[in-house]
């Protein structure tokens, strides 16, 4: 039997992991509310923060957290702080930087805890990482709280997976630290049906993979935006370019960005569970499956949009309940695009845990001269 490559492991063990997740952030109750009472209660303003994929899970829970503590978080790219970060902080500014990382050792991550303390005037620091090796695992201080994640999701793979769905589901987790007792059964109820729909539907991913597509679109609203912005980058990175992707939300897809949609496209429609919101999202998908051609129409959804899907190639439906909170819910799209990314991944004949055969991309970014 060919021994299992590490990309397709870390995809399929996140139900368990997040499990662990949170028993560790629930055994942490104490110290991380004091934490966040004790510079939220100064009016602190949140900044989540990371690079690339980490920078995707703010864009994730800037709307996903309406609903919490953390409402008026801010997304601010690591990429885009260090360039300039006296567009973004002054002296005046008192700043809670969450930071996103697997490897904890990426320059923009370091770089930046060095500029945004170097630009605001207080700054307090929640490190969310993978590695306990890394930089940001290793740096110290009464200003600093650590959330150290399970081992099993410092990704060996070049592609984040785990560590990505398990960071934002820790984020989430934190904000609700107050009621962290209840949350436990929105993450096995996400768990449950992540894990369920992995073992219904990825041999119809593996198969929807197998076809001859060189584009790929990713349409999400809101916190699925987010969601749509890491698919686009798990499929692109793991065909090493071959597939070159986009994201937009379904409203905004309409505005130029439409013309993408070529025969060799294949369009991934991330539907909202909120009946108000999919109201948008099904016009745009009738007007896109109406007057174009593609390779294949799939669809991810809570329950099978109320509507004609019969050009629909693959319909998803997750199954967890409605009342799951937008922060946790969102984590239940992606392993789509990580299936997918891993079976085109392979069906172009590279290896998925290292598939850049040109370089262009490594497991930890390369190349970056700090300016600080």
């Amino acid at each position: 039997m060919t021994q299992e490559l590490h990309t397709h492991r870390e995809i399929k063990q996140q139900p368990r992991v997040w499990r662990e997740a949170y028993n560790m952030v629930r055994a942490r109750k104490a110290d991380i509310a004091a934490f966040l009472g004790r510079f939220l209660n100064q009016g602190y303003e949140i900044v989540l923060t990371g690079a690339g994929t980490s920078a995707y899970i703010g864009d994730a829970l800037e709307p996903a957290l309406f609903d919490t503590r953390f409402r008026r978080a801010k997304a601010i790219a690591t990429t885009d702080i260090l360039t300039a970060p006296e567009f973004y902080f002054d002296q005046q500014s008192k700043v809670l930087l969450v930071s996103f990382a697997r490897s904890g050792n990426s320059p923009e991550s370091v770089g930046t805890v060095k500029a945004v303390e170097k630009a605001a005037g207080k700054v307090a620091h929640i490190f969310i990482t993978c590695n306990p090796e890394g930089q940001l695992a290793q740096t110290k201080g009464d200003n600093i709280l650590t959330l150290l994640l399970p081992p099993e999701t410092n990704d060996v793979s070049l592609a984040m997976t785990s560590s990505y769905s398990t960071m934002l589901l820790v984020c989430s987790l934190i904000a609700h630290i107050d009621t962290i007792e209840e949350q436990g059964a929105y993450i096995d109820a996400i768990a449950d049906a992540v894990a369920n729909a992995i073992d219904r539907y990825e041999d119809a991913i593996k198969e929807i993979a197998s076809r001859k597509f060189n584009r790929a679109v990713f349409l999400g609203s809101g916190p699925l935006k987010g969601v749509a912005e890491e698919s686009r980058l798990k499929l692109q990175e793991l065909t090493d370019g071959a597939v070159m992707c986009a994201y937009d939300s379904f409203l905004g897809f309409r505005h130029g960005p439409k013309a993408i949609v070529k025969a060799d496209s294949l369009m991934v429609y991330l539907f909202s569970p909120k009946e108000y919101i999919q109201r948008y999202e099904r016009d745009l998908y009738k007007q896109v499956t109406a007057n174009n051609k593609v390779t294949a129409n799939v669809a991810i959804c809570l329950q099978r949009p109320n509507m004609d899907m019969s050009a629909c190639d693959l319909c998803i439906e997750l199954g967890f309940p409605e009342n799951i909170p937008a922060s946790y819910g969102c984590v239940a799209y992606v392993f789509v695009a990580q299936l997918l990314g891993y079976y085109k991944s392979l069906d172009c004949g590279l290896c998925p845990d290292s598939p850049s055969v040109s370089g262009n991309i490594s497991r930890v970014v390369e190349g970056v001269t700090l300016y600080i």
